[in-house]
């Protein structure tokens, strides 16, 4: 549970608005990184990048199941 503050002066509110405004600007910018992070990971290249290495990897170990079959 939070802690009650006490302010003495009307400029000890003001410094606690300003400072939690701008903790929520920062809170804001850091989800539009985040979104644009989210928007670039699901681009079709990087599926596709993704698949291909699976396939690689796979195939690659059916080929040596086969060789030593």
């Amino acid at each position: 549970m939070d802690k009650i503050k006490i302010y003495n002066s009307f400029e000890e509110i003001n410094n606690d608005l300003q400072m939690l405004s701008l903790r929520r600007k920062i809170a804001l910018e850091e989800i539009k990184l985040v979104k644009t992070e989210f928007k670039e990971d699901i681009q079709p290249y990087r599926w596709v990048s993704t698949l291909f290495s699976a396939v690689k990897k796979y195939g690659i170990l059916y080929l040596i199941r086969r060789f030593f079959k």
